[in-house]
């Protein structure tokens, strides 16, 4: 399963939407988990091709927003998606052939000028949703707003070995890894 991510910096027009699916179909990808949308209502779409689109609406202030993109080969397996806050999104697939039961959470974490608190707030109820979900596979992508270096010692096995450079929200980010007992895979910019 490809699964992708994509910070949109907007989705909110009908324009914008026919741009990420012409460049959605460039490339191969079974999700692309998409964030940053800017919506200030709910959207979902099935296309001609099989693709559907789920997009969730942001703040009052405009920020935020999570969606989904999903590829025609596992349009049949979705059970659900669903807006657990303007920056955290989940999308249920259900068990399809080969493929089990997975959890995709789709997030949008604050930038570091946001107040500690708030960035706090978002990662307690990430971690609480992703605790209370039951699926037995999970995967969380998106925009952590984060930069996570190469592993900086043995204990950090939940790191990989690739990256260039911490900043003060990969440590935030880390320290959530840790607690969940996830991975981080290597990311790609």
């Amino acid at each position: 399963m490809i699964v992708c991510t994509f910070n949109a910096r907007t989705l909110a027009s009908d324009a914008s939407i026919e741009d990420l699916m012409v460049q959605a179909r460039m490339i191969k990808y079974d999700i692309i988990g998409l964030t940053e949308t800017r919506r200030h209502e709910s959207h979902h779409a099935v296309f001609d091709t099989g693709e559907e689109l789920f997009l969730g609406t942001c703040d009052k202030r405009g920020v935020g927003g999570v969606g989904v993109l999903v590829n025609t080969n596992l349009a049949k397996s979705i059970d659900s998606f669903e807006c657990l806050t303007t920056r955290i999104g989940r999308l249920h697939l259900n068990r399809c052939g080969s493929l089990p039961a997975v959890s995709i959470f789709i997030v949008y974490t604050p930038t570091s000028h946001y107040d500690e608190r708030e960035i706090e707030k978002f990662y307690m109820e990430l971690e609480k949703f992703y605790k209370e979900d039951h699926t037995f596979y999970k995967i969380i992508v998106g925009d952590f707003n984060a930069k996570i270096g190469p592993r900086r010692s043995a204990e950090e096995l939940h790191i990989g070995t690739h990256g260039l450079e911490w900043n003060e929200q990969g440590e935030r980010l880390s320290e959530f890894i840790m607690s969940t007992k996830t991975i981080h895979g290597n990311s790609q910019f």
